[in-house]
């Protein structure tokens, strides 16, 4: 059995922005850097085997902000990558939705309907998310990993650890910056047992 500890990059700019952010990326705000760092302290007595990190560089910075000192190999997976947003890439959420009303309505209402504008699809994504899970069922038989990827990527995950339809995809809890998930994951079935935990942040209030 292998547990997977399951978190989003930290807060970046173009989050605060509300600009779509996709394969393409901006830097971790000083919000962002602290919350990678304060959940770096939430697991510094769990002995990682491993992280496997998107290639993005907001999800690099975050791993090495958790990873610390620690002697810890990363691995940087394409198939973490965010979903790739097209032209919608660096653009704002209003914008988008003023723009694109329908492809907007249906990211949101009906993602297994989405029709990219140059980009990809729920169901890509989940394809390559199952080949992820794959890949850390046949590479690690045990030990705790560290998986540190972006929103539209977990919630793909957590719908086939649930057996969800794609069309459900956005069911709660929804994925905040550096929020903890963990997953038992056995050869032919997993157990969820934390989902977008947050509780860490509680660490940087005085």
């Amino acid at each position: 059995m292998v547990t997977l500890y399951i978190t989003r990059h930290g807060e970046t700019v173009w989050n605060t922005e509300k600009r779509m952010q996709g394969w393409s990326d901006s830097k971790l705000t000083e919000n962002g850097e602290r919350n990678a760092e304060s959940l770096g302290n939430r697991l510094k007595d769990t002995n990682l085997s491993a992280i496997y990190s998107s290639p993005s560089d907001r999800t690099k910075r975050t791993s090495d902000l958790i990873k610390g000192t620690r002697d810890i190999p990363i691995f940087y997976d394409d198939n973490l990558k965010e979903i790739n947003m097209g032209e919608w890439e660096g653009q704002t959420l209003p914008t988008i939705k003023d723009t694109f009303p329908l492809e907007f309505d249906s990211f949101w209402n009906t993602p297994h309907l989405f029709t990219p504008i140059g980009g990809e699809t729920f169901e890509q994504v989940r394809d390559r998310t199952i080949d992820f899970i794959d890949h850390i069922r046949k590479n690690h038989e045990s030990g705790n990993v560290l998986v540190v990827s972006h929103s539209n990527v977990i919630k793909c995950m957590f719908s086939i650890f649930k057996n969800l339809k794609t069309e459900d995809i956005w069911a709660p809890p929804y994925i905040q910056d550096t929020s903890l998930s963990i997953v038992e994951l056995h050869q032919s079935e997993c157990k969820i047992l934390l989902e977008g935990d947050v509780s860490h942040k509680e660490y940087l209030k005085t």
